[in-house]
């Protein structure tokens, strides 16, 4: 893809609400304002997810009678940020606009 083929196709996002997950395991909620040659994304409105503890799991796990359950992520919101490109592990498109801040324990 040459560079006017990724400006077309990311310039489609431009105010649109991504997912973004990075190598430590948090969730990025917000709407993508812009990106750099360094793969640096900068989202407005955004929401920090966390995953639960491994406590949390594991307390979940023993008190649900289903072979899955399902698990509230922890929060908060962070409004404007830079998510570094080194650290992306994986973007969505987000259609909703938010977050479920569910985490499904198989």
């Amino acid at each position: 893809m040459d560079n006017a083929e990724a400006t077309t196709y990311l310039s489609q996002y431009l105010g649109k609400s991504l997912r973004i997950h990075i190598l430590d395991g948090r969730i990025f909620v917000g709407q993508m304002k812009c990106t750099d040659g360094d793969c640096n994304i900068i989202l407005s409105l955004t929401y920090e997810y966390r995953q639960p503890s491994p406590n949390a799991i594991r307390e979940a796990i023993e008190s649900s009678e289903n072979s899955s359950t399902l698990i509230t992520l922890s929060s908060r919101f962070v409004g404007l940020v830079v998510v570094p490109g080194q650290y992306i592990q994986k973007i969505e498109y987000e259609e909703t606009g938010r977050a479920s801040g569910q985490y499904v324990v198989p």
